[in-house]
């Protein structure tokens, strides 16, 4: 099997992987807002090939939900798009300027900063247009729904990325998928790392608990 073929194999595979962590793993959250976690596949696929195949997995996935399981129609699909890209697209570009393990955090931390502003700015524009209701009813939610619902889900990403990204390589290497030269460093996670996505990971359930009034 040749380096391409690997390769359009591995993307298959994310594409599998990602649209199944959103038909078994959605969970509400905040209102209709619901979490899943396919950005953290999406991202994986971008942190190995490249931020291009971030967005082919996006722009895949999404429209598979449009077929399949999405009631917002190709508004939910354009907001499944950008909210994905990014996240994931940043966190690849940061790190393809900078392979290094450092430069795979630096990237998840910059997309999950990246998406829980771009996504303020499109729930503002295109929400009012899809739940068919004034504009100042979604400006109302902005801080009290949309900001901490994008900072927990882009939190939960960044901290399962950072888990599973690892464990993912080395699963990958050992079936010949990738090359070694695809993916940097060894398949041990860094103690620094499982304690600040453990860190995230509790924070996030804390925040979520105190918005459902548990806490």
């Amino acid at each position: 099997m040749n380096r391409k073929t690997k390769e359009i194999t591995t993307v298959g595979m994310l594409c599998a992987g990602a649209y199944a962590a959103v038909v078994v793993g959605r969970i509400p959250l905040i209102l209709f807002l619901k979490y899943d976690p396919k950005d953290i596949v999406i991202a994986m696929g971008g942190l190995i090939f490249g931020p291009l195949t971030s967005f082919a997995v996006a722009l895949i996935v999404s429209l598979a939900e449009v077929f399949t399981i999405s009631e917002n129609g190709v508004l939910g699909f354009i907001m499944n798009v950008i909210s994905s890209c990014s996240f994931a697209c940043t966190a690849a570009l940061i790190y393809k300027k900078k392979p290094r393990p450092s430069g795979a955090m630096i990237g998840l931390f910059c997309g999950w900063g990246c998406m829980v502003c771009v996504m303020l700015l499109w729930n503002y524009l295109i929400t009012p247009i899809y739940m068919s209701c004034p504009r100042e009813a979604v400006v109302k939610l902005l801080l009290p729904a949309f900001l901490p619902f994008n900072f927990i889900k882009g939190g939960l990403n960044t901290a399962i990325t950072m888990l599973l990204y690892k464990p993912v390589i080395t699963a990958l290497r050992h079936s010949y998928l990738i090359e070694p030269t695809q993916a940097a460093g060894k398949g041990r996670i860094n103690i620094g790392v499982i304690l600040a996505a453990l860190l995230i990971i509790t924070t996030c359930i804390l925040l979520i608990l105190s918005l459902k009034g548990i806490l």
